[in-house]
């Protein structure tokens, strides 16, 4: 009934996340490898789709579409991010707009392949749940996109491997709304060791 849309604090959240291309069984997929939301719900529902969510601190320039306190979506906008957890600045990131942009990169091209675990309550080393998933959804929408230059700074943790994505090269950055629902999965494979029962 989406009453949530009338109290924002369940609804709305910030997450900042890191994503690579894989394969698994010769299909290319994109993997979540880090991600941080502002929200104990959004880490929650992470966890169940299989998502390594974290809790963190995520913030992001908004633009504007009248005023001066923030950039307008045009070229000449720009935009910073920061990320933090454990008390500690994770990363940062300026994006400036140099024109629109037919896409807006790889990351929402590709389905997500998701490691869902959870240990079982025994010692015994045993798991509970261990199996790879893969989602697409559905209903999305996307505003018109925009690219641009990027500058991204990844920091070192004593709690983090972060560092070891640090970039070698930026290509471009991009900016984009994008609005999608999902509805399940497909589980690839159960990865817990078979037993003779």
């Amino acid at each position: 009934d989406f009453n949530e849309v009338l109290d924002p604090d369940r609804l709305q959240y910030k997450e900042c996340f890191a994503v690579v291309r894989c394969t698994y069984e010769g299909e290319t997929y994109s993997r979540c490898v880090y991600i941080w939301v502002d929200k104990d719900y959004a880490m929650v529902r992470g966890h169940v789709q299989g998502y390594p969510k974290k809790l963190g601190d995520i913030w992001l320039t908004r633009p504007v579409t009248v005023g001066k306190a923030g950039p307008r979506l045009e070229p000449g906008g720009r935009f910073g991010a920061t990320c933090s957890a454990y008390g500690r600045r994770l990363i940062e990131a300026e994006f400036t707009i140099t024109g629109p942009s037919s896409h807006s990169g790889f990351v929402n091209a590709l389905p997500m392949i998701h490691h869902r675990f959870f240990p079982a309550i025994e010692a015994n080393g045993a798991d509970s749940l261990n199996e790879l998933v893969t989602m697409k959804g559905y209903d999305a929408e996307v505003s018109p996109a925009f690219t641009g230059d990027a500058d991204l700074r990844i920091f070192e943790s004593p709690v983090e491997e972060l560092s070891r994505l640090a970039p070698q090269e930026m290509i471009a950055g991009y900016w984009r709304s994008v609005g999608v629902s999902w509805n399940g999965g497909t589980t690839l494979a159960d990865l817990r060791p078979k037993t003779d029962e």
